[in-house]
């Protein structure tokens, strides 16, 4: 078992907003975390890199191969990302440095965590632009000078340099249209798949979801409401909260077989 989140409560501001979430990304699964806007679900997946806000609370164990991540000292959450753990984010935009070429940034990982030379680290940064598919000479340029799907790219590019275990996506379609975000999670189930990552993937769209993952967990307002294979999400869904995200989603981009 890779990751185990186990009654993990987060308090911010004085207000929790995530209360009593479990779950279990084993190795090589595909796991979802899906909700409304405010459910927790985002911030559950930062506080697994200890991404969260300054002043939050944590409580309840998030553990990472037997280590325990809650409490643990930043320095060595620090080594696990981009290392153990790869993370995309719904913005590359803020995710990317302006003043840095795409071939430095995903460099970066490599240059951090492998110690690999300047040389060495910059040719396997040009083969993971071909492997998510960016243009030629993509590696010189600057964040401001790529499209919006060619800048998630480059951070898809840089959270696998590392060839981590778990790939944590938050988000990672929302701001792309239609085409764009089809062909975005085609390239993040060939990636997951070809290097045997975990997934675990938030989204607040069952559609999207769909593509992706084979099993989620629903929340509502900070806590767990629903948890069973995406494909029964779709089919039978037990809470109203997972009904209204299946009308939702169909009223997007997936249609339930036999109905148009």
């Amino acid at each position: 078992m890779s990751l185990e989140v186990s009654d993990l409560t987060i308090d911010l501001d004085g207000r929790r907003v995530v209360d009593g979430v479990s779950f279990a990304v084993p190795d090589g699964a595909r796991m979802g975390l899906i909700g409304e806007s405010g459910s927790g679900k985002s911030l559950t997946a930062l506080a697994v890199l200890g991404l969260l806000p300054e002043g939050a609370e944590v409580s309840g164990s998030i553990r990472w191969d037997g280590t325990e991540l809650v409490g643990l000292r930043d320095r060595d959450l620090a080594a696990l990302r981009g290392d153990a753990i790869g993370i995309v984010f719904q913005e590359p935009q803020t995710a990317l440095n302006p003043l840095r070429t795409v071939g430095r940034q995903i460099a970066e990982p490599l240059r951090i965590h492998q110690k690999a030379g300047r040389r060495e680290a910059l040719a396997r940064a040009q083969a993971d632009a071909d492997r998510v598919r960016l243009p030629e000479g993509a590696l010189r340029r600057y964040p401001h000078q790529l499209s919006g799907g060619q800048r998630q790219r480059v951070a898809i590019a840089m959270a696998i340099a590392a060839r981590p275990r778990l790939l944590i996506a938050d988000e990672p379609t929302t701001a792309l249209d239609v085409t764009i975000q089809a062909e975005i999670l085609d390239l993040l189930g060939e990636l997951v798949d070809d290097d045997g990552m975990s997934l675990l993937f938030i989204t607040h769209d069952l559609a999207v979801l769909s593509q992706v993952a084979t099993d989620a967990v629903v929340l509502e307002r900070g806590r767990v409401v629903e948890a069973a294979p995406v494909a029964q999400l779709l089919t039978a869904p037990r809470s109203p909260v997972t009904r209204a995200l299946l009308r939702d989603a169909t009223a997007t981009v997936w249609r339930p077989e036999g109905r148009s």
